[in-house]
């Protein structure tokens, strides 16, 4: 599929066949290879789909996924769009947290390998790792409709947390009547859990500083150490997602049009069908808010308890919480006026400029904190939102580093290699659970995460603020 280049970071898939609208890449040439084919196929099929706005966009960490590409953004009109749960994801608001700290490497190094420890020890981690936290039927529905609320309510963390998470760790919309017993099921027994995959809880260093002012109002300071959380909605958004596709599926074939691609299959945002599952995707995305608000807290814990130090000396304060596999009512300007749209982001973060209404007030001069995680060998990054992210890409980002090798093609390079010790080598503890995922998540498997901030950045989507490094590591 031949791109036409528009600038230095923009690419057009100019608008054929059945096509609505054209495509837009973010990406560079140097990070332009074949290997994108399909991908760029899936921003062709998703351009197809109606009430698509404006361009099918992709970020520059984009990769093959299930219907939409990973690194797909593309918003449809609240009254006469779709919705599609290929446009969200299985893993329902997987996203990220990061938290600052008072503290510099010195004050922890020494006791880095029993922090790490104890981290893994105290948060579940892996496939179908259990949580600690025991739910009622009541209960979980509770944590449904209100998110990161509920577990603040509980003990969890405080109020500071709720207004430094994106759209306050709660969307209204959310009706566990729209969830199956499954899901309910599924969801009862892992909260408070990391998961598998990509998932993990970083401890890093601020290493590099951009934006003086906006690293100065986000409370990050070069030596700094941080924590991130990367995890998401467990085995209840994926319940969730695979209970909706099925659905759609069968509701797709009476809607009127073709699909190019099956794992495409959603239906009219104003329909019973379309509604229901936005109301049941809000669950999973409130669920998803609770676990990382619940895993953060327990952090703070085991900073203090291995440290031997207090919460005001600690002071493990919420930067940001953002999520990348979402589908939201927002408002923006299409053809000069504005108008109610569906953005979906799949594997894509939301990048809100200095002034928007619904950022708290600390963030509204500066614009909203990014978090762009690595992977667990290289750097990840804070940047900040942007008007020419609202004016080109519904107010978006990228979302990490984007996979270049498949689980079982990174498998198969890391044989031979001693992962772990590599990452000792570079002064990374990690510690996994699960025979391949070092080998399945290790830093070849990855593109060039400087290349892929590098994009947005120049682009003006986002700005680089700070740049991080990890030091010690736990993957699901």
């Amino acid at each position: 599929m031949e791109l036409k280049k528009i600038d230095e970071y923009r690419w057009e898939l100019p608008k054929t066949g059945a096509m609505r609208v054209p495509g837009i890449i973010f990406t560079s040439a140097a990070m332009l290879n074949t290997k994108q084919e399909e991908s760029l196929k899936q921003v062709a099929n998703v351009a197809t789909l109606p009430g698509i706005l404006k361009a099918s966009l992709a970020m520059p960490d984009i990769h093959w996924g299930y219907g939409f590409p990973i690194g797909g953004v593309a918003a449809f009109d609240w009254d006469s769009g779709i919705i599609s749960p290929g446009g969200v994801g299985y893993d329902i608001n997987c996203g990220v947290r990061l938290a600052g700290t008072s503290l510099i490497e010195k004050d922890v190094r020494p006791k880095l390998a029993n922090l790490v420890n104890a981290l893994y020890q105290n948060i579940p981690a892996g496939i179908g790792s259990k949580g600690t936290v025991k739910l009622s039927v009541k209960e979980e529905k509770k944590v449904l409709k209100e998110g990161s609320r509920w577990a603040v309510r509980q003990g969890f963390g405080d109020d500071l947390d709720i207004e430094h998470t994106e759209d306050g760790g709660c969307m209204p919309n959310a009706d566990p009547d729209m969830v199956s017993q499954r899901a309910l099921e599924r969801g009862r027994q892992q909260l408070g859990t990391l998961g598998s995959g990509n998932h993990f809880i970083e401890i890093g260093l601020v290493e590099t500083i951009y934006d003086p002012e906006a690293a100065r109002v986000f409370g990050l300071f070069e030596g700094q150490v941080t924590l991130m959380l990367h995890s998401g909605s467990r085995g209840f958004g994926y319940q969730v997602c695979d209970d909706f596709l099925a659905k759609m599926t069968k509701h797709s074939k009476n809607l009127g049009f073709n699909l190019p691609d099956r794992q495409l299959s959603c239906a009219m945002i104003q329909s019973k069908e379309g509604m229901n599952y936005y109301d049941a995707m809000a669950c999973a995305a409130n669920y998803a808010w609770a676990n990382r608000q619940i895993m953060m807290h327990k952090s703070r814990e085991v900073f203090e308890k291995v440290l031997g130090i207090g919460p005001k000396t600690l002071a493990l304060n919420l930067l940001y919480d953002v999520c990348h596999n979402i589908a939201k009512k927002e408002k923006h300007v299409i053809d000069g006026k504005e108008q109610f749209v569906c953005v979906h982001r799949k594997g894509a973060t939301r990048a809100f400029p200095p002034g928007h209404k619904v950022l708290c007030d600390k963030y509204r001069k500066t614009g909203q904190p990014i978090l762009i995680p690595g992977d667990m060998g290289t750097a990840s990054y804070v940047l900040v939102g942007t008007e020419k992210a609202m004016e080109e890409t519904f107010g978006s980002t990228c979302h990490g580093a984007g996979r270049v090798l498949s689980r079982k093609a990174a498998k198969k390079a890391s044989m031979g290699r001693a992962i772990q010790r590599e990452l000792e080598d570079k002064g990374i503890l990690v510690r996994w659970t699960g025979r391949s995922t070092l080998a399945e998540e290790m830093p070849d498997a990855y593109k060039d995460i400087s290349q892929v901030v590098e994009v947005v950045h120049g682009a003006g989507i986002s700005k680089k603020v700070a740049k991080l490094r990890p030091i010690g590591v736990v993957k699901g």
